[in-house]
């Protein structure tokens, strides 16, 4: 008598791209392109849907973009355009940091830089653990502020 077993996923697709977001990032066509950060992308979207509101177009919401801010809404860290801004140039300062990692610093809002390290791979090699402390208390501290 033989079982079988059903299977519980779907296989994964391989890849197609060299994209890696590991200790060395290789981002492929994408190394060196602006990202944003969760906040920033909530303003931006939320910014056009009220433009769009402004100009009385008739533009169809999709179930997509409902569930993309919604998503954003909970996951975005900063509220507050002032502070998404004072992120955004603290993160700039520290002129070792490419994009990708800037956007994912203000998106996770680590407390540690062990936790960084282990979330952003690539961060070991571009600061010292006390300098990317710093950098994310002075991001903490922006995030107790008013939010």
């Amino acid at each position: 008598m033989t079982t079988q077993i059903a299977q519980t996923s779907r296989t994964r697709e391989q890849p197609q791209g060299d994209e890696e977001a590991s200790s060395d990032l290789k981002l492929g066509e994408f190394d060196g392109v602006p990202t944003l950060s969760l906040s920033e992308a909530r303003v931006i979207i939320t910014a056009l849907q009220e433009h769009r509101k402004t100009k009385a177009r008739e533009v169809k919401e999709t179930e997509m973009l409902h569930k993309t801010l919604e998503y954003l809404e909970v996951f975005a860290r900063f509220k507050q355009k002032e502070n998404i801004e004072a992120v955004e140039r603290l993160l700039l300062s520290h002129e070792k940091l490419a994009p990708f990692e800037r956007s994912q610093l203000a998106s996770l809002c680590c407390e540690s830089a062990e936790e960084a390290k282990t979330l952003v791979p690539s961060l070991s090699d571009r600061m010292s653990d006390s300098d990317l402390q710093e950098l994310l208390d002075e991001i903490t501290k922006l995030r107790n502020y008013v939010d």
